[in-house]
């Protein structure tokens, strides 16, 4: 049976020096032979009946040695690890050692391992989050929100306001010049200033049917075309016609469309609240996700394998990459707007990667100490999201995984245990505003 030594270059790189038993690579050897002497013809044998001494003799044995070697190492190797509960984060470098009389076959393998972590506290982390309660404010925006989605659009005959939804022409002009994507006819256009650039749906607020006027809007500095972030543009307008949204009205009738046959409003606002009540909740715990590994990194010492610190780096350089081409910009383009060279760009890479590593084999090492693990019942729910997300068959969804299955279980087990680790945070809410508190810092008195 092989044996292996260990010896431990740094806390994430090791050195495993396997012997190879010599009865394992007797018996591969000749595995090794009868395979290879299957497709060898020589005359007065029938195929596979070559005895090995002529074979040897034909072929030599360094195809029968390079053979039966890669197949004890493939089983040593990997018992080598299990039985020193190793766990490699690469492919091994393998040396075959020097022979010495006596002495069997070894080999050495060299390779990057998860680091063993010293867990401090990882229960009971204080964060602090914003407000889950749901104001009664919150559930009568919501219901209009709702009679908003059913309202019917009536023409008006009135100036353009706020919430309108007018007919217009637009082309937008930067110095003069037309830009892509600044021109537009007859479109309804729903005119809410949080859509538009600022200035463009204030300028067309108090504008009449058969109106035209230029209206001059500032692309913000981080807009994501580069070519008119921070530039001013000026669009030349005509409103066709005015419409607004006509409301149905909230009574017993509305709440059936949306709840049922047997809902009323009280039950509908009741539903409302309880559905607005889980939004707060996941959206507090997504805020404080971010927080909570921040302290989770900060508190620990963990050596990080290079190689995985190469890998992360390299795919957030390629993410990058990805969605500055998406934007339509020249990369070289991209780089002088931040001030920087492709050495500091990737080094503030490297520096995120380190995080993101960190904070992953934190996540590992805590759901193995916890024993979280993906549960078949998660998969399939993870595969039935999957499916309605995409709009498509459990089977095409199996398909499209194919070797990333492994990744989705992983990604499982992170998010089960962000859950945990937030389930026993503690965690202080921050008053909720008032709608009369939030008017008073709206005018800033």
């Amino acid at each position: 049976m092989s044996a292996a030594t260990v010896k431990h270059l740094d806390p994430t790189q090791v050195e495993l020096e396997i012997t190879i038993d010599p009865g394992d690579l007797a018996n591969e050897q000749e595995r090794a032979f009868r395979d290879l002497a299957k497709n060898v013809r020589m005359p007065g044998f029938r195929p596979g009946k070559v005895p090995r001494k002529l074979f040897e003799a034909q072929y030599g044995t360094s195809a029968i040695h390079e053979r039966a070697m890669e197949a004890v190492v493939g089983k040593a190797y990997p018992k080598a690890l299990e039985e020193n509960d190793l766990d490699p984060v690469d492919a091994p470098q393998m040396e075959l050692l020097p022979e010495e009389d006596g002495l069997p076959v070894r080999v050495r393998a060299t390779v990057f391992v998860r680091p063993q972590i010293e867990l401090g506290t990882y229960k009971g982390i204080e964060l602090t989050g914003s407000s889950t309660a749901v104001l009664d404010a919150d559930v009568e925006n919501a219901l209009n929100e709702l009679r908003k989605d059913g309202g019917t659009l009536v023409p008006v005959d009135r100036p353009v306001a706020i919430g309108d939804v007018p007919t217009i022409d637009y082309e937008g002009k930067i110095d003069g010049v037309p830009f892509d994507g600044g021109k537009a006819e007859g479109q309804p256009t729903e005119i809410l200033e949080e859509r538009f650039i600022p200035g463009f749906a204030s300028g067309i607020v108090g504008m009449n049917a058969g109106e035209t006027k230029d209206v001059e809007a500032h692309f913000p500095d981080d807009y994501a075309n580069a070519e008119l972030a921070g530039k001013t543009a000026v669009f030349t307008i005509t409103v066709h016609e005015n419409k607004t949204s006509e409301l149905p009205a909230l009574d017993d009738d509305f709440a059936k469309r949306f709840a049922g046959d047997d809902a009323t409003v009280a039950t509908l606002r009741d539903e409302m609240r309880v559905r607005l009540e889980a939004n707060a909740r996941n959206r507090q715990r997504r805020e404080l996700s971010g927080t909570l590994m921040e302290k989770l990194i900060a508190a620990h010492d963990v050596a990080l394998p290079p190689v995985m610190v190469d890998r992360e780096t390299e795919s957030l350089e390629a993410e990058s990459k990805s969605y500055v081409e998406r934007a339509g910009i020249e990369w070289s383009t991209y780089l002088n707007k931040q001030g920087k060279s492709e050495d500091e760009l990737r080094a503030g890479f490297r520096t995120d990667a380190e995080q993101r590593v960190k904070g992953s084999l934190l996540i590992e090492a805590i759901a193995k100490a916890e024993n979280i693990v993906a549960t078949n019942a998660d998969v399939e729910a993870e595969i039935a999201q999957l499916s309605r997300q995409y709009g498509r068959p459990r089977e095409d969804i199996l398909r499209m995984l194919q070797s990333n299955v492994n990744a989705l279980v992983d990604g499982i087990v992170r998010t089960k245990t962000l859950e945990f680790l937030l389930d026993h945070a503690a965690i202080v809410e921050t008053p909720a505003e008032t709608p009369a508190e939030a008017a008073t810092a709206g005018d800033g008195s």
